[in-house]
């Protein structure tokens, strides 16, 4: 099992894309900045979108696609799922 997600700092704010075989892990540490890089140091703590993959190799090629996307593209995607900007990390507890 492998995750692709999206981190925002803040509604429409800074998004960041990363792929992971633990979501509540991954998205733990990116809340607690137990981590130092650019959820950290741009405060991306929400948990915007994800979707799941069978295979971590399908999951990199899907993170890799969506990093390569226009901003614009990538607030789409969220707004399809999420148009509230809902923090989803309880969702996945």
């Amino acid at each position: 099992m492998a995750f692709v997600y999206i981190m925002a700092s803040a509604a429409f704010g800074t998004l960041y894309v990363g792929v992971t075989s633990d979501l509540v892990k991954r998205v733990w540490e990116h809340r607690e900045h137990v981590l130092d890089g650019f959820t950290k140091r741009y405060a991306c703590k929400l948990l915007v979108y994800y979707e799941r993959h069978d295979a971590m190799d399908a999951a990199i090629l899907r993170e890799k696609q969506i990093k390569k996307w226009e901003r614009n593209w990538k607030i789409r995607l969220i707004m399809q799922e999420n148009p509230h900007w809902t923090d989803l990390y309880d969702s996945i507890l």
